[in-house]
C-alpha cells in the first residue's frame, strides 16, 4: 500500500495545475479546498461554478481526446504555459472521477483544431467528422495515390449562392449526413473529382462537385499553396463558413475561416 501510495505522490507531485474533467460538485470542492496548486475544470458546461475552466466542445470517448484537447483549450486561453506539468483526473468508466495522469503541456502544442471546433458556425462533431475524413484521405489516399479535397462546412445556403455545380449533384435529392460510415465511403470515392463538398451546419450533405466563385483578390494565403487553397480562403472570407483542405502535393490538412488559415495539420500526427 505504501508503494501506491507513492506512485500517485509521484504524479502529483510539484505539479503547476489539476485538471479536472467533469467533477461532480463535491469533487471539484475537494480540490479547490484541500490544495494551492491551481484547479482547473474540463467538461462541457461549467456546472460547478469553476473560477477556472474550459469548455470541452465535445464528448469525446476516449480520454486522450478529452486530455488532448482540454490541454489545447487552456493553453489558448492562457492558464498554462508550454512548460508546466500537470495532473488530469478523468472519469474512464461509469460513475465520477476514477483515472489519474500526469502529463506535460508541451506534448500538446496548440493545433488550432480547438479553435476549429469551438470557434466555427457549425456543431462541433460535424467539423470532427469532416476533419476525421480528410485526415483520413491524407493518411491513405484514393486507391494508395495522393488525392486533394475541399470540404466547405456551415452556412451552406451562403456558400451554394457563391458556387456554380461542375456536374450532377449526387446528394441533391438526399439526406444524408456526415459522419455515416457509409457517407464517409462515398466522400472519399468523389473526392477524385474536381469541386468542393458544401456541407450544411448540422453536417447534412448539400452537394459535391462544386465550383467556388468568390474573387480571390486580397485573399493571402502562404507561397506553395495552389487554387484549392486560394479558393478555400475566398470563399471563408465571404461567408461565415469554415473550408477543410487536404493537398494532394504535400498531404496536410489545412482550415480557413474568415479568409484565413488557421490550421496546418499532418494527418499522421492527428
Amino acid at each position: 500500500m505504501s508503494d501506491l501510495r507513492g506512485l500517485v505522490e509521484d504524479l502529483v507531485s510539484e505539479v503547476d495545475a489539476v485538471f479536472l474533467f467533469s467533477p461532480s460538485v463535491s469533487f471539484y470542492e475537494f480540490f479547490e479546498d484541500e490544495d494551492d496548486t491551481p484547479v482547473v475544470v474540463v467538461a462541457p458546461e461549467d456546472s460547478v461554478g469553476a473560477d477556472e475552466f474550459v469548455k470541452l466542445p465535445l464528448e469525446f470517448n476516449d480520454v486522450a481526446s478529452r486530455v488532448r484537447y482540454g490541454v489545447e483549450g487552456a493553453m489558448e486561453q492562457g492558464l498554462v504555459g508550454d512548460e508546466d506539468e500537470i495532473a488530469c483526473a478523468v472519469r474512464t468508466f461509469d460513475g465520477d472521477i476514477d483515472t489519474l495522469m500526469r502529463v506535460e503541456a508541451s506534448d500538446f502544442s496548440a493545433s488550432g483544431v480547438y479553435e476549429l471546433f469551438v470557434n466555427s458556425r457549425a456543431e462541433p462533431s460535424v467539423i470532427r467528422d469532416v476533419l476525421e475524413v480528410a485526415v483520413e484521405l491524407g493518411k491513405k489516399g484514393q486507391k494508395g495515390k495522393p488525392v486533394g479535397a475541399l470540404f466547405v462546412v456551415g452556412d451552406a445556403g451562403k456558400v451554394m449562392n457563391k458556387s456554380r455545380p461542375l456536374s450532377y449533384n449526387p446528394f441533391e435529392k438526399s439526406h444524408v449526413h456526415v459522419g455515416d460510415p457509409i457517407v464517409n465511403v462515398m466522400l472519399k470515392e468523389f473526392s477524385r473529382l474536381d469541386g468542393a463538398f458544401v456541407i450544411s451546419d448540422s453536417g447534412k450533405i448539400v452537394s459535391a462537385y462544386r465550383y467556388l466563385e468568390p474573387s480571390a483578390e486580397g485573399v493571402d494565403i502562404p507561397k506553395g499553396l495552389g487554387a484549392r487553397h486560394m479558393a478555400a480562403g475566398a470563399v471563408t472570407r465571404d461567408t461565415n463558413a469554415v473550408a477543410i483542405v487536404l493537398s494532394e502535393s504535400d498531404g496536410l490538412v489545412r482550415a480557413f475561416k474568415g479568409g484565413e488559415l488557421i490550421l496546418d495539420l499532418d494527418p499522421e500526427e492527428y
